[in-house]
């Protein structure tokens, strides 16, 4: 059975994957339901490099889910200074999305309250699944060792 990490997992790479794949219909083919190409990106990063980024992540975040969700594999191994490391960044990570957010709403009123959001709230779903992760990482090596884990 699977763990409930690995289906908190599955379910932030299927929302990130849901992402992408929103993108990249508006991108290519122009949908007019979806939200506009300008809303889906901050436009720093081309969108061709970004999704070559997207998709490596998404490989790589099925293969966490993989691991997680069957128990082994590499990305099981406990590591509790990844999971220490994973939980700071991640809580860093999101801290600065929220900044990130609160400074968009006061410089850009325009946009209150969800106008160029998309962005923001995918980054929550990826610090989201770093965090799920290093907790995923601190229980094991809790369970693995209690004395070592404190």
């Amino acid at each position: 059975m699977p763990s409930a990490h690995g289906a908190v997992l599955a379910l932030l790479t299927l929302l990130f994957f849901f992402r992408v794949l929103g993108q990249a219909l508006v991108v290519f083919f122009s949908l007019s339901w979806l939200p506009s190409t300008e809303q889906w990106a901050s436009g720093l990063v081309p969108y061709p490099i970004l999704l070559t980024v997207q998709g490596v992540m998404l490989i790589g975040m099925t293969k966490i889910v993989s691991d997680v969700w069957r128990g082994k594999g590499f990305f099981t191994q406990t590591r509790l200074r990844l999971a220490r490391f994973l939980v700071a960044f991640s809580s860093i990570y999101a801290s600065s999305m929220l900044l990130r957010y609160v400074i968009t709403m006061i410089l850009r009123p325009e946009m209150r309250w969800y106008g160029g959001t998309i962005p923001i709230f995918f980054h929550f779903v990826l610090a989201a699944f770093l965090y799920t992760w290093g907790n995923f990482h601190a229980r094991e090596a809790i369970f693995a060792s209690p004395d070592s884990a404190c």
